[in-house]
């Protein structure tokens, strides 16, 4: 039985035949090759053919994703610009550029590859069967999940990150003299990620520092439904200060060619931003389930059809004699042929059909990689001499962390500490301070005010080969740009199959109880957001020596493991000395040497040995539990407290140990009852142990912080912890003789 050909196909050679092609007199006049046009235009069909095939499939209920790149193959010309070193960062509709640099690297099977992802085959080489994305590690296109710009911030920071290996004499994933392109939609160009990113870019270059980065909006019209205002994105971006602006039609392909050569030669020899605003046109709708004519016109639509930049292409080829109509027509119908015994192959082959087959890339096991040396004794001892006169006496959490970034960014060479005020200022609380007179300014950088920019450089600095250290000032800062998190740091293993990583420590200072400043934007205390994203990991000490245990611990695993860490660190007890007396100093500790063994991954700490309470708890409430255990032990109570620490993923099975034969538990967590740590902690132990324990939790209310003294009133305090305890105690519940079976 013949497989079906799409309509357009036959309509297509129809008109070869006729040559009822476009008239190409308007076209620019450029020395490109004859050979160059005619690979670009096959780029281009393959890629058509491709989406139509798709289509097919999905009729047939064998492809799963039909968002194609019709009216956008001019951006085969953006590929062969560049080079295959240069990191992409693509738009959905790149389908021509992915097969145009497949044509770099001898041996690529883009057919293969994009109808596997297509169909969602577990042999899919870039997604594993996950999801239809761009990309390919060995072509250095990292995959998209973006439809909405997010993938803009890394792009940026991809771009700052070439550079800045150079600048530090490390070897990075891509060369020095590489280049960072991003693609993005006009509609997207709206979007305050975008416009965060763009203005990131233009911001850095008009300080002189290096950032070659080409951002290429492909305009269509159209934000699905929602018509682009006529000349809005070029007079939107074509006078940002220090981003230099170029446009093309892709109808042109001679002439993209030209300009996208032009654009990425200027990025790559000034090292500095452009914006190639390149026109185009989109053909059969959004997707394969929109229905275009419910929201345009039919004439409109048939219009645009006329624009289709493959038309143009062809008709440029044969009017130059590149080409004869019969062979033009020979290899659609070659091409057309190949693609669809490539698909009858594709649909045959292996899907995902377990959790665990598709959990395998949240957090792959990387293999054990050796850690630098720690920096000799008279390294530190010169890194060390501005604080020489504390060396020897315990310290405050914020002074620890202090001292830990310094050793940390004297063994990893390759970390880097960046944020809004880390550098000269050390930052709000201190914690940076003296890094950039100890690693300069290469290595500590003050950042523009823009988490989503903050983010993204993290991101591609990771990519590059970087640990990033990017600090947040204030947790209630990090929501508007947690989709940098979530939607891009977090996934891009997922969605790589683990051939991608981010590795990263992300400083968040956040947590309430902080006297004398704030209300909510500086008290926020939820970090729900970091909870239910898969394979991040959540750090967060209560005092100076596990700061700094934990904090090489985070670097550590991004450093073996490459990793995604936030590392929490609780503001009101950055400078916190005492603990029950004024003066008493017992909540200073002595820094741990930086060969101090770390601990296990998720154990918590453990203050005491009491079996007749436990009280769990992390940062704040740490801290406030401890002070409730002084005065519980004096009225002669054995209670035993207990640190997370790890707060996701929660190793229920270490915390279980740590309570060994304690039966009851008070929670304490200083964040709100409902979606707070404490309903996951409460559930896991008593589905992990039916009916042996009796647990309370003690939280903060469903309320956000006030300012002043208001916010002790919606907050855990050490003495309803005392009341709780004291509750629990003279109950002294009993198990049931199931629990104890």
């Amino acid at each position: 039985m013949t497989e079906p050909v799409h309509p357009w196909v036959a309509q297509f050679r129809q008109r070869i035949t006729d040559q009822a092609l476009p008239d190409t007199s308007w076209q620019k006049q450029t020395d490109i090759t004859d050979a160059m046009l005619h690979q670009l235009w096959h780029s281009q069909l393959c890629s058509r053919l491709l989406d139509l095939q798709s289509r097919l499939l999905q009729a047939k209920g064998q492809s799963f994703y039909t968002i194609g790149s019709a009216g956008h193959e001019g951006n085969a010309a953006i590929a062969a610009a560049l080079r295959l070193t240069d990191p992409a960062f693509l738009h959905y509709r790149s389908g021509a550029f992915f097969i145009e640099r497949s044509k770099q690297l001898p041996g690529s099977t883009p057919i293969y590859d994009l109808l596997l992802s297509f169909c969602a085959s577990s042999d899919d080489p870039i997604s594993g069967g996950r999801h239809k994305v761009l990309g390919s590690l060995a072509l250095n296109i990292p995959p998209q999940t973006s439809t909405i710009a997010s993938h803009l911030p890394k792009a940026m920071g991809a771009a700052l990150a070439i550079d800045l290996s150079r600048r530090l004499q490390l070897e990075g994933n891509w060369p020095s003299d590489a280049i960072a392109v991003c693609s993005f939609g006009d509609a997207s160009a709206n979007h305050s990620t975008a416009q965060g990113a763009l203005n990131a870019a233009s911001w850095t270059a008009y300080q002189q520092v290096p950032m070659p980065a080409l951002f290429v909006c492909e305009d269509n019209g159209l934000g699905i439904s929602t018509p682009t205002p006529n000349g809005w994105i070029e007079h939107a971006l074509a006078d940002r200060p220090a981003l230099k602006y170029f446009a093309a039609d892709s109808r042109d392909l001679a002439h993209t060619y030209s300009v996208a050569k032009r654009a990425a030669d200027y990025v790559r020899t000034t090292r500095k931003p452009a914006l190639l605003h390149l026109s185009t046109v989109r053909l059969f709708g959004h997707a394969g389930a929109d229905t275009e004519t419910s929201y345009r016109h039919k004439t409109k639509i048939a219009d645009e059809l006329e624009l289709d930049p493959l038309l143009a292409s062809s008709a440029l080829l044969l009017a130059k004699g590149i080409i004869s109509t019969e062979q033009m027509l020979q290899q659609l119908d070659a091409l057309q042929q190949q693609i669809v015994r490539v698909a009858a192959v594709a649909v045959t082959k292996p899907k995902l059909t377990t959790a665990a087959q598709v959990m395998a890339s949240i957090a792959p096991v990387k293999p054990v990689v050796a850690l630098p040396a720690i920096a000799d004794t008279a390294t530190r001892e010169k890194l060390f001499a501005y604080d020489k006169h504390n060396q020897a006496k315990p310290q405050h959490l914020a002074k620890l962390l202090n001292w830990t970034l310094h050793d940390l960014l004297a063994r990893f060479k390759n970390t880097v500490v960046f944020g809004e005020d880390v550098a000269k200022k050390g930052g709000v609380y201190g914690v940076t301070q003296h890094l950039i007179q100890a690693f300069g300014s290469n290595r500590v950088i003050n950042t523009l005010l823009d988490e989503q920019s903050i983010l993204g450089m993290a991101i591609g600095l990771a990519q590059q080969g970087f640990i990033a250290i990017p600090e947040i000032q204030f947790l209630a800062y990090v929501h508007n740009a947690e989709d940098q998190i979530r939607g891009e740091a977090a996934t891009l293993p997922f969605f790589s199959n683990g051939q991608y990583a981010n590795a990263m420590v992300i400083r968040i200072a956040g947590l309430a109880y902080q006297r004398g400043f704030g209300g909510h934007f500086h008290n926020d205390n939820s970090f729900a957001v970091f909870r239910d994203i898969p394979g991040v990991i959540v750090f967060c000490p209560s005092n100076g020596h596990d700061a700094a245990l934990l904090l090489r611990q985070a670097v550590q695993l991004a450093h073996e493991q490459k990793r995604l860490v936030i590392f929490l660190e609780p503001i009101a007890l950055y400078m916190t000395r005492d603990l029950a007396n004024t003066g008493d100093g017992l909540w200073l500790t002595d820094y741990p040497e930086p060969d101090t063994a770390l601990p296990e991954f998720g154990v918590p700490a453990v203050y005491g040995t009491g079996k007749e309470l436990a009280i769990i708890s992390y940062a704040n409430g740490y801290y406030l539990s401890r002070q409730a255990e002084l005065e519980l032990e004096a009225q002669g109570y054995q209670i035993r407290v207990i640190d997370l620490r790890t707060l996701v993923p929660l190793q229920t099975d270490k915390i279980i140990a740590a309570l060994t034969d304690c039966q009851q538990i008070l929670i304490v967590d200083e964040c709100r009852r409902r979606g707070s740590l404490s309903e996951e902690l409460f559930t896991a132990l008593h589905e992990t142990k039916p009916n042996y324990f009796t647990i309370r939790r003690l939280c903060a209310e469903d309320s956000f912080i006030p300012l002043g003294s208001a916010a002790y009133a919606v907050l855990p305090s050490k003495q309803q912890i005392i009341e709780q305890a004291l509750s629990m105690l003279m109950t002294k519940a009993l198990p049931t003789k199931e629990g104890l079976a």
